[in-house]
């Protein structure tokens, strides 16, 4: 063998950088090694960063700021798989960084991402992209992003991922994702319940849990509830809530239920199934709250539909809820409370809540709770809803006092449902007297102060339907609710303006309660609401005439028109017409100003005065304002001699110029030395009573102040007296119309023919009136020579008075007429066996008691007048 020679080693060339190890303690030195074209290098730096990232937030900023970001994004697509797998992990944990995330929208590297979801990637790479797409889909801008480059799709595919990191990952940023309309119709076209629920046999919690609270998502859409159905995704759910070693997903599953109950077809195919009955027993007897919670809201989202209400009263799902309402848990008495709510739709179920259920959510109204208040108030105010029977039920366990008291509540929700049982229960009478004797009138008072539309609508009906008499209006109005009520007037709400109109409408039942609605200022409001055509309703127009109805002589000049309804009491005055939206001045005002060639004021107004000091007597013709008429001219006009054959109370007079005896007759002539002194101490006794009722005209004679009263009318006295003796005695109401037009024009100047009505100088008297007077306003009693409109006034005024129903209607150029409904004499038109009747014109001016049949109003009146 020969020797063996020693081979030199050859140097290495001289163009070759010699390899060099570098070990760096900087974070900055490996982010510059991110821009080195060496892929090993690359990846030793990313795994270096990714290591670094993992340690914490702060890692996360400081990479951040040393600007690791961007070189990072550009590696994500790099050549090399190890650095683009190393690049993808850093994301994965650098996007849990809201600052990142940020930076990344901006840099739009969702593209390179969703590319690392490919099946031909990695499993690793799958788990950091999809981690890294989570960690984004928690953001609006982000989630939209993801869908519009397409990554919905492999998210879904990548539920099938044999790793279970991937699909934690992957569920995570779907159920993300469906949280938008869009995504959960694109999931529906991509078929993606079925990986879903095959993800529900999961051995990790936490993908189960996803995958539940994924579906309890888009089962919000009807066709996944259909999808569901179609791939058994139920008898999934339901055997989660069979599996007691489960019980951590039962909360979920029941929640996904509860979507699907919505449906008809689903709540058969449970039913037949027999899970309908597993799930309310379930919902019975499990002792954990939220469970039960679900349950009962399960069964409110399926009550909706009456199907469902109807094979749930089979089912006798009213048990369970009044066992939920025991419960301990607030969370399951309102979700209890709610689903009774709904449930009430179905009259069995309704009826079957009136002894077990309406005690115990009374109870619930006593709670600390004022969620829960709210919850059992709407369940009461359902089965209250025209239900007497549970009215009752509820004002017998004791209601009343709590349902008061939850108006002074702090939830508007609470007040509104309040109001509206105490409104269902007042609509029986002994049920409204027990609520108003709880001070009802007051409580409700804050709630119309309310800044809650729905409050304000309740309360204002809550009004509506316990001021049915007077002394719970006057309580109310002693109250101070009459203010708030006229401020409702005002709403811009339909709703509201409509209650209280009709509240308003009630309470001006009575008069003192109307005039301080009108001081308030309802009735103008009201006249403006009505002259919108948005804004008014029935009850706004019937509100402002029941207001003007208290109100006769603002009605009269406004509409030119009182029914036979229409009263005409002492203090009534004609003003004349005026526009919509003037206002008229009050009586005491036009009272004291000076005379003018306005119209005249007629007054009405049969009250006696006191008497002045003797010292005044004889000032008769002095103004309203400033003296007081003698009260000698009572005695001189009941002896002015009756030439229409009407007797008077104190002298015997002649007999009638007609010749009719119509109202001395007989028996009354026989009567006249009875009715002299009888009728003479009857009428002293009447004036004395006025006299302590009237307020004087002045409060004693050393007084500084001088309190105001209308001035009387001593001659209309006389005419109520005579009328009183003389026509109402007759039975035949024809005769009564007849007589009593004949009365009133012989007071008012006697038969005018038509050809000398022109001559007829009434102006004249009135302008002396007026002088004499020194005023414009005028007791119709005065009036001796009048036309059409005064005739008109004096016999509705006098006719009010003795029974005789008529209305007064105003015409165009100083007329007006009165019109009486009589029974048609012919046998024409018989309702019944009985004549119809017909409306008749009173002639009070050419032929006194003259009546006219009306067929064509304006024909007829314009010849008739």
């Amino acid at each position: 063998m020969g020797k063996k020679i020693k081979k030199e080693v050859e140097p290495p060339p001289k163009d070759v950088f010699d390899p060099l190890i570098i070990e760096s303690k900087k974070a900055a030195t490996v982010v510059l090694m991110l821009n080195s074209p060496e892929e090993e290098i690359l990846a030793k730096a990313c795994e270096a960063i990714y290591k670094f990232a993992l340690k914490g937030e702060e890692n996360k900023t400081t990479l951040l700021e040393l600007g690791a970001v961007e070189p990072l994004t550009k590696l994500l697509t790099h050549e090399d798989k190890i650095v683009r797998r190393n690049a993808t992990m850093i994301f994965g944990i650098l996007a849990s960084n809201n600052d990142v995330k940020k930076l990344l929208r901006e840099l739009d590297v969702m593209n390179s991402v969703i590319a690392q979801l490919a099946p031909e990637e990695e499993v690793v790479i799958h788990e950091f992209a999809s981690l890294c797409l989570a960690n984004m889909s928690a953001e609006y801008t982000s989630k939209v992003q993801i869908f519009e480059h397409g990554g919905l799709e492999p998210l879904i595919r990548l539920l099938s991922s044999p790793d279970p990191d991937v699909k934690k990952n992957s569920m995570e940023c779907i159920y993300n994702l469906v949280q938008d309309f869009q995504c959960r119709a694109k999931l529906q076209e991509l078929n993606a319940i079925p990986p879903i629920l095959d993800l529900l046999k999961s051995e990790y919690p936490v993908i189960q849990l996803l995958a539940l609270k994924t579906l309890g998502v888009i089962t919000n859409d009807k066709e996944s509830r259909i999808m569901l159905r179609d791939n058994q995704g139920l008898d999934h759910l339901i055997k989660i809530l069979e599996t007691k070693e489960l019980n951590d997903l039962h909360i979920e599953a029941l929640a996904v239920i509860a979507n699907c109950l919505e449906d008809m077809d689903t709540v058969v195919q449970i039913q037949q199934t027999g899970g309908l009955k597993k799930l309310l027993s379930f919902a019975e007897n499990s002792t954990i709250p939220d469970i039960q919670k679900n349950a009962a809201k399960a069964i409110t989202k399926a009550a909706y539909d009456p199907e469902n209400r109807k094979l749930f009263h089979e089912q006798e799902v009213e048990k369970c809820l009044v066992a939920l309402l025991g419960s301990e848990n607030d969370g399951t008495k309102i979700a209890a409370s709610q689903a009774i709510s709904a449930m009430c739709e179905n009259s069995g179920s309704k009826d079957f809540f009136n002894n077990q259920g309406i005690p115990q959510l009374i109870q619930l109204l006593k709670s600390d709770n004022e969620e829960v208040w709210e919850a059992a108030a709407l369940a009461l105010a359902h089965l209250t809803t025209c239900n007497p029977a549970n009215a009752n039920a509820a004002a017998e366990a004791d209601g009343i006092d709590p349902l008061i008291n939850v108006l002074s509540s702090k939830r508007d929700g609470a007040i509104a449902n309040a109001a509206t049982v105490l409104t269902n229960m007042a609509m029986q009478e002994p049920l409204r007297l027990n609520i108003q004797n709880h001070d009802i009138m007051h409580a409700i008072i804050s709630p119309l102060r309310s800044a809650n539309t729905v409050v304000q609508s309740k309360a204002a009906l809550a009004v509506t339907a316990t001021a049915c008499d007077v002394e719970a209006r006057t309580e109310l109005r002693n109250s101070g609710g009459l203010e708030p009520l006229v401020e409702l007037l005002r709403s811009k709400n339909d709703e509201v303006r409509k209650h209280a109109s009709w509240a308003v409408m009630v309470c001006a039942g009575d008069e003192l309660t109307a005039n301080e609605l009108c001081r308030l200022g309802a009735l103008d409001i009201l006249e403006e609401v009505n002259v919108s055509g948005t804004r008014k309703n029935k009850f706004s127009e019937a509100a402002y005439n029941k207001l003007l109805n208290n109100n006769l002589s603002l009605k009269y000049s406004q509409t030119g028109y009182l029914s036979s309804s229409n009263i005409i009491n002492d203090g009534f005055y004609d003003y004349g017409r005026i526009n919509p939206g003037t206002k008229l001045l009050p009586l005491k005002e036009l009272c004291l100003q000076e005379p003018s060639d306005l119209r005249a004021v007629l007054l009405i107004n049969s009250k006696s005065y006191v008497s002045p000091p003797s010292s005044m007597e004889d000032k008769s013709d002095v103004g309203y304002g400033r003296s007081i008429s003698s009260s000698s001219s009572l005695r001189r006009s009941s002896k002015e001699k009756n030439n229409a054959g009407f007797g008077s109370p104190i002298e015997d007079k002649s007999e009638p110029a007609s010749g009719r005896n119509t109202v001395l007759s007989k028996s009354a002539t026989k009567e006249k030395g009875w009715r002299k002194s009888k009728g003479k101490k009857e009428e002293e006794k009447v004036k004395e009573e006025e006299e302590v009722m009237v307020v004087p005209k002045f409060v004693g004679e050393g007084s500084s102040e001088k309190e105001w009263c209308p001035p009387s009318d001593p001659d209309f006295s006389m005419y109520v007296y005579e009328v009183t003796k003389s026509i109402l005695p007759i039975t035949n109401i024809k005769e009564q119309i007849e007589d009593l037009a004949k009365y009133v024009a012989e007071k008012m100047g006697g038969k005018i023919p038509k050809e000398k009505l022109p001559d007829f100088s009434w102006e004249l008297h009135i302008s002396e009136l007026k002088f004499q007077l020194k005023s414009n306003v005028i007791p119709i009693g005065h009036v001796k020579k009048g036309i059409f409109y005064h005739r008109a006034l004096l016999f509705k005024a006098l006719a009010d008075r003795i029974g005789i129903g008529c209305s007064l209607v105003r015409g165009e150029y100083g007329r007006a007429w009165n019109e009486v409904m009589l029974q048609n004499d012919s046998r024409k038109g018989v309702i019944g066996g009985l004549p119809a009747p017909e409306m008749y014109v009173i002639d009070l001016m050419f032929h006194p008691g003259g009546l006219m049949k009306l067929r064509s109003r304006e024909a007829d009146l314009y010849r008739f007048l």
